[in-house]
């Protein structure tokens, strides 16, 4: 049974249409902190290292775009200008200099514009600035431990709650940091390597055990944002999340006294402050 020419079209537009539909259903579900159903771009960013790494992230698919297509062009012009029966005398010639060393130097200059904000976001990710706030996160199976140097060393776990929303990301106690501060995360392992990742605020380092490994983020707007453990470390590695709330200042002031009575604890732990070494 043939389909008339209208019915073939209709089908045709129901089928972009789809496809628009589901290239736009990220940005139409996307909610900050989390991931979102058909989402195909990174998380919205929540601090200043997301934000570089979107923007490199956004120039290397417009660079590798028009790489793409300048090759694309170069081949459809080598198949109709060269084929045997619009070229049917091909030339001996070899050996064109010109070509040979733009070939080899415009990939170098190439890579070189690459690397320039590439080692600039590297920095900026790895040279960790004076912090307000301090805190140390281990990596256990299956759950996190959060300790708060800097304001009263009281010290908590963090594992996932079957009865909270999102699925398989809420917690029982989060980490709760205020907007607009510097916070240091020193990361390290209990047990096995962990990895302490968060999306949109682009932090992703190893938790390591015998190892405390530092990184930092800078949180610019307040909210619930979620991470999981990104290193493969045994049986219940997928419901071990991160969970981090950012509030303002005053509300982590009252958190701060609630939690250290909540959580109050005797023990020592081996983790500096954003004040440094006392005396």
């Amino acid at each position: 049974m043939r389909m008339s020419m209208g019915r073939v079209g209709r089908h045709l537009l129901g089928l972009a249409v789809a496809g628009l539909t589901l290239a736009t259903g990220g940005a139409a579900f996307a909610e900050l902190g989390q991931p979102a159903p058909w989402e195909w771009t990174l998380q919205q960013s929540g601090s200043p290292v997301m934000d570089n790494i979107v923007w490199f992230h956004n120039f290397l698919f417009v660079l590798i775009t028009l790489i793409t297509l300048f090759v694309l062009a170069l081949l459809v012009v080598v198949v109709i200008k060269f084929n045997a029966k619009a070229n049917p005398v091909p030339s001996r010639t070899t050996h064109n200099t010109l070509i040979e060393v733009a070939w080899t130097l415009v990939p170098v200059l190439i890579l070189v514009g690459i690397s320039v904000p590439s080692f600039r976001l590297l920095f900026l990710e790895l040279d960790v600035p004076k912090a307000d706030l301090t805190i140390k996160a281990t990596g256990k199976q299956w759950y996190w431990s959060y300790a708060y140097p800097d304001n009263g060393k009281f010290e908590f776990d963090s594992l996932m709650a079957q009865d909270k929303q999102p699925r398989l990301l809420g917690v029982d106690n989060e980490m709760v940091v205020p907007v607009n501060k510097v916070v240091r995360v020193q990361v390290t392992g209990a047990d096995v390597i962990h990895a302490f990742a968060l999306p949109a605020f682009g932090v992703k380092i190893d938790a390591i055990p015998g190892r405390l490994n530092e990184t930092w983020f800078k949180a610019t707007k307040t909210g619930m944002f979620y991470g999981q453990c990104s290193e493969l470390c045994g049986k219940d590695h997928a419901f071990m999340p991160i969970a981090i709330r950012v509030v303002e200042d005053k509300e982590f002031a009252s958190w701060v006294e609630t939690a250290k009575k909540k959580y109050a604890s005797g023990g020592t732990s081996t983790y500096a402050s954003a004040a440094g070494p006392t005396q």
